[in-house]
C-alpha cells in the first residue's frame, strides 16, 4: 500500500509537471504546496544525518521517490571543499545504499532511481576541483576503505543490467554512469576510478551489446566510446586487460557489430557531403551563391551541422591496430543499408533512432546506391577524402592525421593488401576532388569499379596536389607518401601488376618537389623538408629499380624514364639545393646529404639519356622531339645505362604508436573525454518519460 501511494503521488506530480502536492488536513478542498518529501530527505542527508536510524524502511521508501537530479547537483555544487569533506561519511552511505538497492531489488523503478542518484551524485562530486588527487574523490564519494568492494558490486550490477532483460532506461543509465566514471578527469591515465573498471571487467558485456543488432542499435555508440576509453588507459605503462582482450578477440559477431557501428556513423557523415567535382564555372557559381545568401535568413553551413565523431574514428584505429581479425570485418563485402542508430556519444539517453536513413529534401544525394555492394574500407576511403579536403584548422588536421594513420596500418597488413589489389574484387569509391582551375572537368562523375588499391593511390595523389601551400603539413605529406611506398612494396614483393594511371602519381610527386624548390627560402628556415624530398626520391628509385616487376607493361616503364628526363630541371635544382646545405654546418646538413645519395640513379638516368636524345635530334635535324621519338631513344639505350644498386628500397619502418604518435593519441583521448563530459547536462541524467511509463504499468 505504501509503495502504491508513493507511486500515485509521483505519477500525479509528473503528469502535472509540478512537485508532489500534499493535501492540507482540516480544510476540505484547500491545497497548499508543501516541501517535496524527497527534498526534505535530501536536506536531512546533506546536514550529515542518517534518516534510516529512526526508520528501518527509509531506503526502500527513499528509492521509490522520483530523483531530483537538479537539486543534488546544485546542492553539492554550492558546498565548499571543507563542507564536502565533512559530509563524506553520509555521501559514502548514500552511494553504498544505491549499490545495495541495485543488488537486492528487481523493482525497475528503484533500479532507475538508484542509478539516477548515483549518476547525479558522482557527476556532482567529480565536478568539484579537488586540490590533491582523485584519491580524495574516491574517499569522499565511496570511502577509500570500502571502494574496491563497492565498485566490484556496482560493476556486477551494471553487467547484469546490460546483459539481461531490463528496460532501455536502466541500460542507458548504466552506460551513462560508466561514462561519468571514465570521463572524470581530462587525463585518462590519471583517472584512478578506471582502476576499478580494470579489475572488474565490462569487456564481455560490451561485446554482447555489439553482437546483438537490437542492443547495438540503441547502445552501440556509447558502448564503443566506453571500450575506446578503457583501451587507452595506461596502454603503454602496464598490462591493460582491455587491450589484451581486444587484441585476441575472434568473436565474428562482436567484430562485425563494431564494424557496423563505425560504418553507419561514417556513412551518415558521407551522406551529408557531396564529393562532386565542380564544373569549370565553379568560382562564379560560388560567388553567386554567396551573394544570394546575403539576402536570405542566416543558416549554419552543412559542415557545421554534423561534427566528426572522433571516438568512432579512434575505435576504428584501435580495432585495426590491435586486432588482426578485424581486417576481415574491414574488407567484408556487404550491401548498403539504412542505418538506425542512436546519436554517437549523445549525452541524452535516446530510445528513438537519432539518424535519418534517407537524405533530407534538398540535400546532396546518397553517395552510394542503396543496392550497390560496398564495405567498411570503401566507406572509410570516401570519408577520408572528405576529411582531407577540409583539413584546415587544428581539429581538421587531427582528423586527417588519424585517417592517414589508420590507412598506414591497413596497407601494412598482408591480408588487407591482398584484398586491396585483388582484380576480381572491385568497388566504385566516390572520392572528394578539390575544385581547381587548371583541372579539366569530368563529365562522367560516377566512379568506376577498380581494385581498392587504385582508390587509395588516387586519394593520396589528390591530397598531394591540392594542399601545396606555405603552411605545408610535412607530417601529413610524409604519411601520404609512406602509404604509397607501402603499397608499392607489396606490389613488388607479390609481383602484382595494378592497372593504374601511374603518370598521375609521378606528376603529384614532381609537383611536390617543384613546390619545395620554389618555396625553399620561406619553408626551409622553419621546416626541414629534406626527409620529405628523400621519401619522394625513394619512391622514384623503387620504380626505377623494381618497376619491371610490378608495372603493367614495358611501355609504362619507358614512360617513367620519359617523365624523369622531361622533368630533369626539378631534380637538378633539388640536387643543387641539397649541395648548398651540405656545405653549411647546420642542422640540415645530414638530411641534405641523404637526399643527395637518393638522387644518384635519377641523375644518372638524366645524364645518360640527355646526350643520346640530343645526338639523335642533331642527326635527324629535328629541333623538338615528340614523346614517341624520345621513348624510342630510351628503349634503344637501356643496355649502356649503369645504375647503382640501392639497399632497402622495398623496406620501411613498421608503424608503431610509441613513441612517435603517443602524444598525439594522449591529446586525442583527452579531447574526446572533455568533449563528452562537457556535453553532460541535468536533462541527460533524467528518465522522466520512462518513469511515467513504468509507474503506469505498476499501477
Amino acid at each position: 500500500m505504501m509503495e502504491a501511494e508513493h507511486l500515485l503521488v509521483n505519477r500525479q506530480s509528473e503528469n502535472k509537471g509540478d512537485s508532489p502536492i500534499l493535501l492540507r488536513k482540516g480544510v476540505p478542498g484547500e491545497k497548499k504546496p508543501l516541501k517535496e518529501k524527497l527534498i526534505a530527505y535530501y536536506e536531512i542527508l546533506f546536514k550529515g544525518e542518517d534518516p534510516s536510524r529512526k526508520n528501518a524502511h527509509f531506503w526502500e521508501e527513499f528509492f521509490l521517490l522520483k530523483v531530483n537530479v537538479e537539486y543534488i547537483i546544485k546542492t553539492i555544487e554550492d558546498l565548499s571543499q571543507d563542507e564536502l569533506l565533512k559530509l563524506k561519511g553520509i555521501l559514502a552511505l548514500l552511494f553504498s545504499q544505491c549499490v545495495h538497492m541495485l543488488q537486492i531489488d528487481d523493482n525497475n523503478i528503484r533500479n532507475i532511481n538508484a542509478l539516477q542518484t548515483l549518476c547525479a551524485l558522482t557527476y556532482a562530486i567529480l565536478r568539484k576541483k579537488f586540490t590533491e588527487s582523485n584519491f580524495d574523490i574516491i574517499d569522499t564519494l565511496i570511502g577509500f576503505e570500502s571502494a574496491e568492494c563497492q565498485m566490484q558490486n556496482l560493476v556486477e550490477c551494471i553487467n547484469k543490467f546490460l546483459s539481461d532483460e531490463y528496460p532501455v532506461s536502466v541500460k542507458n543509465l548504466s552506460l551513462r554512469l560508466l561514462l561519468i566514471f571514465l570521463t572524470a578527469m581530462d587525463s585518462v591515465n590519471k583517472n584512478v576510478m578506471l582502476e576499478y573498471i580494470m579489475m572488474n571487467s565490462v569487456f564481455e558485456t560490451l561485446m554482447q551489446i555489439l553482437s546483438n543488432p537490437d542492443s547495438r542499435e540503441l547502445h552501440g555508440c556509447d558502448s564503443t566510446l566506453i571500450l575506446t576509453v578503457l583501451v587507452n588507459y595506461r596502454k603503454h605503462e602496464a598490462a591493460n586487460p582491455y587491450v589484451i582482450k581486444l587484441s585476441v578477440l575472434d568473436d565474428e559477431l562482436a567484430l562485425n557489430g563494431l564494424g557496423c557501428i563505425i560504418s553507419q556513423v561514417l556513412t551518415e557523415y558521407n551522406r551529408h557531403y557531396s564529393p562532386e567535382e565542380e564544373a569549370p564555372g565553379w568560382f562564379f557559381s560560388q560567388l553567386s551563391s554567396m551573394v544570394g545568401n546575403m539576402f536570405l535568413p542566416s543558416s549554419k553551413p552543412i559542415k557545421e551541422s554534423l561534427q566528426i565523431d572522433e571516438s568512432i574514428l579512434l575505435a576504428l584505429y584501435e580495432a585495426i591496430h590491435l586486432n588482426r581479425n578485424f581486417i576481415t570485418t574491414l574488407t567484408h563485402v556487404s550491401h548498403v543499408h539504412s542505418p538506425t542508430l542512436t546519436t554517437p556519444t549523445s549525452p541524452t539517453p535516446a530510445v528513438e533512432p537519432a539518424l535519418n536513413p534517407l537524405p533530407s529534401p534538398g540535400k546532396s544525394p546518397t553517395l552510394v546506391s542503396m543496392n550497390q555492394p560496398t564495405n567498411l574500407l570503401g566507406t572509410f576511403l570516401t570519408f577520408t577524402s572528405l576529411v582531407l579536403q577540409h583539413s584546415k584548422g587544428e581539429r581538421s588536421e587531427v582528423h586527417s592525421r588519424l585517417c592517414l594513420i589508420i590507412l598506414t596500418c591497413v596497407v601494412e597488413d598482408q591480408f588487407a593488401n591482398a584484398f586491396l589489389h585483388d582484380p576480381n574484387i572491385s568497388f566504385p569509391v566516390t572520392l572528394q576532388r578539390a575544385p581547381m582551375l587548371h583541372r579539366k572537368f569530368r563529365k562522367d562523375r560516377q566512379p568506376k569499379s577498380a581494385p581498392l588499391a587504385c582508390s587509395v593511390l588516387e586519394l593520396m595523389v589528390e591530397y598531394m596536389i591540392s594542399h601545396l601551400s606555405k603552411s605545408l603539413s610535412v607530417d601529413l605529406y610524409s604519411k601520404c607518401i609512406g602509404i604509397v611506398h607501402r603499397l608499392l612494396c607489396y606490389q613488388k614483393r607479390c609481383r602484382v601488376r595494378l592497372s593504374y594511371n601511374w603518370k598521375e602519381l609521378w606528376g603529384a610527386l614532381l609537383s611536390l618537389l617543384k613546390f619545395i624548390i620554389n618555396n625553399e627560402k620561406v619553408l626551409l628556415p622553419k621546416i626541414n623538408l629534406f626527409p620529405l624530398a628523400t621519401q619522394v626520391a625513394v619512391v622514384f628509385n623503387l620504380f626505377i629499380t623494381y618497376g619491371d616487376t610490378f608495372l603493367p607493361s614495358p611501355n609504362v616503364y619507358d614512360e617513367l624514364y620519359y617523365e624523369l628526363i622531361r622533368m630533369h630541371n626539378v631534380f637538378d635544382s633539388l640536387y643543387l639545393l641539397a649541395v648548398r646545405y651540405t656545405e653549411e654546418d647546420g642542422e640540415l646538413k645530414d638530411s641534405a646529404s641523404r637526399l643527395i645519395s637518393s638522387l644518384i640513379n635519377i641523375r644518372a638516368i638524366v645524364n645518360h639519356f640527355t646526350p643520346k636524345i640530343d645526338s639523335w635530334s642533331a642527326s635527324h635535324q629535328v629541333a623538338s622531339l615528340t614523346p614517341d621519338q624520345v621513348l624510342e631513344v630510351v628503349r634503344n639505350n637501356y643496355d649502356t645505362l649503369t645504375l647503382k644498386l640501392q639497399d632497402n628500397l622495398d623496406h620501411y619502418e613498421k608503424y608503431s604508436e610509441r613513441p612517435k604518435e603517443s602524444s598525439f593519441f594522449i591529446q586525442l583521448v583527452r579531447h574526446i573525454v572533455t568533449k563528452f563530459r562537457d556535453s553532460i547536462s541535468v536533462t541527460s541524467l533524467q528518465q522522466t518519460s520512462v518513469l511515467n511509463e513504468l509507474s503506469s504499468n505498476t499501477l
